[in-house]
């Protein structure tokens, strides 16, 4: 078994629910550390699994049986920074910064998706590991991982019938728009 770190953030409760950490750890999260941004409510996990998605989803399944009708809304660290990238890779933010500008490295960088007029742009952190894994950066399970994370949010975006319904019906116009182009 491995031990995997990980957060998760909740929706429907706040750091005002009665009985949050109670409900929680008797739901099965004694392996999860409750942490408060403000009002918002998110764990840090360290769960030891065969494999990180069934780290991650036996969590979720955890929390979403508490008593107190928490939502796992996201997991974290699919949008990064250059801050957070170095972190996960255990690589300097300039190290980082260096590979982004193509000073060290092949080049090929991935793209930023979001923020990119402002001072903190943000990754994909599915797409930059899997470019740290490609350039013998880090090892391809965290790649592995990180795709993992992408999938899972994704999933638990999707997960509500109007949601997928419209994400459905905004992807059958971008197919449409691909075929008139």
């Amino acid at each position: 078994m491995t031990l995997y770190h990980f957060a998760l953030t909740l929706g429907g409760v706040t750091a005002d629910t009665a009985g949050l950490e109670d409900a929680l750890y008797a739901a099965g999260c004694d392996d999860a550390l409750i942490c408060f941004y403000g009002k918002a409510v998110y764990l840090e996990f360290d769960r030891e699994s065969d494999n990180f998605a069934h780290a991650i989803c036996s969590a979720i399944s955890d929390i979403e049986s508490a008593t107190i009708s928490a939502k796992v809304i996201s997991v974290d660290s699919s949008l990064v920074g250059l801050s957070d990238i170095a972190e996960l890779t255990e690589l300097s933010r300039q190290a980082i910064a260096m590979l982004k500008d193509g000073t060290r490295g092949p080049g090929g960088f991935p793209s930023p998706i979001q923020r990119l007029g402002g001072a903190s742009p943000l990754w994909r952190w599915a797409d930059v590991a899997a470019w740290l894994a490609q350039q013998g950066k880090i090892d391809p399970r965290l790649a592995d991982n990180a795709q993992c994370l992408e999938y899972i949010n994704l999933a638990l975006q999707l997960r509500s019938d109007r949601q997928r319904q419209q994400v459905e019906h905004y992807c059958t116009l971008l197919e449409y728009a691909e075929k008139q182009a």
